[in-house]
């Protein structure tokens, strides 16, 4: 009877966990599906509401207009180079320090530590930082939003505590013993063993570059280095693009309309390639983030 009446809880449970997940999944992915058959639908029947399960009046007029830009293409191209050079230069810095302070034979490393967690509650603030990029020679190049966001403390410490729980030091020991030196330990031997960490630091790194705007309004004044996300802000927001774009519509009605498709497109443009990077990544994420937060 025991056995009967835990495995009806156990299911019991069971359903209420699917019941609430799949509740939450809906909740999530409805708005993202909305997007998505809003900006291939006729915006009237969007703006009246007539559009909320499927499609209707199925259009592609909003992507040929954003497309049919040039400079949607070139803040394509910014965005991926400015995502891949500021990906792999906080890889590469986060990893080696996480590494580095990992180590029990650092010496000094608590004091390293105290000054990373510092930073992480005091900063010097917008103008400072302005100033310090503005005589560093960094303003109008790629460098300003790369740079100053190069380290981020809370990575540092997600991977320190990964290399603590995930390394044995015997395996250090090991290795010592048959001559690899350092460096070759942590590329032979630690890199291959820390896939996990690793691709969780190239998502945070990667969605973080690509999402990036802010820095890209304070220091950038060259349109031909705006990345994505600036020139979808003026699509938007400002209308620059628009007015380009819709210059050859004399209809205020039909301008209004072919700018509400726009708008959904422009979501989806934007919201592309993070949506075909994270699948590949997502089997490692759970597992680094718990690793690297709770173990050690």
């Amino acid at each position: 009877m025991a056995a009967t009446h835990r495995t009806r809880m156990d299911r019991a449970f069971d359903i209420f966990n699917y019941t609430v997940l799949t509740f939450v999944l809906i909740v999530v992915l409805y708005p993202l599906y909305t997007v998505v058959i809003s900006s291939i639908s006729d915006p009237d029947l969007v703006n009246s509401g007539k559009v909320w399960l499927f499609p209707r009046g199925i259009t592609f007029e909003g992507y040929e207009r954003i497309f049919s830009d040039s400079s949607i293409w070139l803040g394509y191209r910014n965005s991926l180079l400015y995502m891949t050079v500021g990906t792999v230069v906080n890889v590469s810095l986060t990893l080696t320090s996480g590494y580095a302070l990992s180590r029990a034979d650092l010496a000094g490393r608590n004091f390293f530590m105290l000054l990373i967690t510092f930073t992480m509650f005091f900063g010097g603030g917008l103008i400072p930082t302005y100033l310090l990029v503005k005589q560093l020679g960094m303003v109008n190049t790629m460098w300003a939003l790369i740079v100053p966001g190069a380290v981020g403390a809370y990575n540092i410490i997600i991977a320190r505590t990964f290399f603590q729980s995930s390394i044995p030091n015997e395996i250090l020991e090991a290795a010592q013993m048959d001559g690899c030196s350092n460096t070759r330990f942590f590329l032979r031997i630690v890199l291959p063993l820390s896939v996990p960490i690793v691709a969780v630091m190239v998502l945070f790194s990667a969605v973080g570059h690509w999402n990036a705007y802010f820095q890209a309004l304070i220091y950038i004044r060259n349109e031909n280095l705006y990345p994505l996300q600036l020139i979808l802000r003026k699509i938007l927001i400002v209308n620059e693009s628009q007015d380009q774009m819709l210059a050859n519509l004399t209809d205020m009605t039909e301008q209004q309309r072919i700018a509400d498709l726009m708008k959904y497109g422009v979501i989806m443009v934007a919201s592309l390639p993070m949506l075909v990077l994270y699948p590949f990544l997502q089997k490692y994420f759970v597992k680094g983030v718990m690793i690297g937060s709770i173990k050690g």
